[in-house]
């Protein structure tokens, strides 16, 4: 099913990775420890500005920071719309 959010500018939408439910030792993680994702997968990316050309595309895994981006529900499934520069890394 394609998406029908394009970013604008030099913004990507992410979809976060879900959170690990259980430590390398085997000890299952409460809903309430659990931290943010700080991993996902680009859906969409803008078009970068006269300035600046984008670097990620579409599919790529990347990792940004536990605050970075505006949380969004989109028929039923969470993202993130942020700046690519909030972006640390391509995995």
């Amino acid at each position: 099913m394609a998406l029908n959010i394009k970013p604008l500018s030099d913004r990507v939408l992410v979809e976060p990775v879900a959170a690990e439910t259980k430590t390398a030792s085997g000890l299952f993680i409460p809903d309430t420890a659990k931290e943010k994702p700080q991993k996902g997968i680009v859906v969409a990316v803008g078009n970068g500005t006269k300035d600046h050309d984008m670097t990620v595309k579409e599919g790529d895994t990347v990792l940004y920071g536990k605050y970075a981006g505006t949380e969004l529900k989109f028929e039923g499934k969470d993202y993130l719309i942020m700046k690519e520069e909030e972006i640390f890394a391509v995995i």
